[in-house]
């Protein structure tokens, strides 16, 4: 069974690309548990009002949670419910 995250994000963003790092890491260390979906923020007028401001924002399908930036990977693993012995 995976789970379902969505990533808010846009192209050009460096705090972006500091957390999509991190998301990678979470991949790596749990390759078949979770399912990413990248969703680009431009190219809805809604999301841009939404999350502009608050870009990466990632969402957990299943809780409906948001975990918006700052984070780490500590935090990523603690809001997805893995917390790291």
């Amino acid at each position: 069974m995976t789970n379902e995250l969505i990533f808010y994000t846009t192209e050009g963003c460096h705090l972006c690309e500091q957390a999509q790092v991190l998301l990678q890491d979470l991949l790596r260390e749990y390759p078949a548990k979770y399912q990413i979906e990248i969703v680009d923020i431009v190219d809805s007028e809604t999301l841009i009002q939404q999350y502009g401001t608050r870009i990466p924002v990632l969402i957990n399908v299943a809780t409906k949670e948001d975990l918006g930036w700052p984070f780490d990977y500590q935090s990523l693993l603690h809001f997805i419910g893995l917390e790291k012995a």
